[in-house]
């Protein structure tokens, strides 16, 4: 009996709940087997205690404890075949920014509100890669 191939994976990280299960419906009903979670903290957890990896990742920046660009830097030391998407409301990321840059880290920043289907396209590219 053949295996049915692997759905691809999409996390989505923001502290909005309706933001982040609505992104994660939406990538659901693309085909992904997405899920949402409201802190970097259950993130990692996610990741550590279920081994639940995603191929693609949806962050947002401003969030309670860590920030979203520091998981970023954590995803891409710990998963590089993950893609990310950084997006948040706030103004001030650009010095968040910066610091990610003095660390050797770039990354680009979606200005919310994003629309879906710019997420789904960025999915798909890294699904090519990944």
């Amino acid at each position: 009996m053949v295996n049915a191939p692997e759905r691809r994976r999409v996390l989505v990280v923001d502290d909005e709940v309706s933001i982040a299960s609505t992104l994660a419906t939406i990538f659901a009903r693309a085909g992904y087997d997405s899920k949402a979670v409201y802190s970097a903290e259950e993130a990692l957890r996610l990741l550590a205690e279920e081994g639940w990896i995603p191929h693609f990742a949806v962050l947002d920046v401003c969030l309670p404890g860590m920030h979203g660009i520091d998981l970023a830097i954590l995803f891409q030391v710990k998963y590089p075949e993950c893609g990310i998407a950084l997006f948040s409301g706030q103004p001030a990321t650009e010095t968040l920014l910066n610091e990610a840059r003095e660390q050797g880290h770039s990354f680009e920043i979606l200005a919310k509100p994003v629309h879906p289907d710019e997420l789904l396209f960025r999915a798909t590219q890294r699904g090519r890669k990944g």
